[in-house]
């Protein structure tokens, strides 16, 4: 493992995990059941965020935060999708889907940014 991609997954970990914690326990608290595990939220953010991480430095060559914004945006956004249409169960309200396809995006595209800001900078 690189130093590069260690130090940008880490990076990517913390900013997704805040970035959570500010989404899901201020601005939209509605939207947490309360059941989660704060160290299995931990766990889901470093292993997404090391995804982007790998392919990011090993593939993609991405080393600017906002290369990584847009990319990171576009992988989100397509994640949110597949992810909010299996969670589809007979019920659909308009706004609260797009509410989670923006979260799940923006959250992404800035973890993604942040991964390839630090991607760069230790390059």
């Amino acid at each position: 493992m690189t130093k590069n991609l260690l130090f940008s997954g880490i990076a990517g970990t913390i900013v997704y995990y805040l970035l959570g914690w500010l989404v899901y326990g201020f601005l939209f608290p509605d939207l947490a059941t309360g059941d989660e595990s704060p160290l299995g939220i931990f766990l889901g953010c470093l292993f997404y965020s090391f995804i982007y991480a790998v392919i990011f430095t090993r593939w993609a060559s991405i080393a600017t935060f906002k290369t990584g914004f847009y990319a990171a945006f576009t992988l989100g956004l397509l994640y949110a999708l597949c992810w909010y249409s299996f969670a589809f169960n007979g019920h659909f309200e308009v706004v609260d889907f797009v509410r989670e396809i923006l979260i799940g995006s923006l959250m992404t595209a800035f973890m993604g940014g942040t991964v390839g800001f630090v991607n760069g900078k230790t390059a």
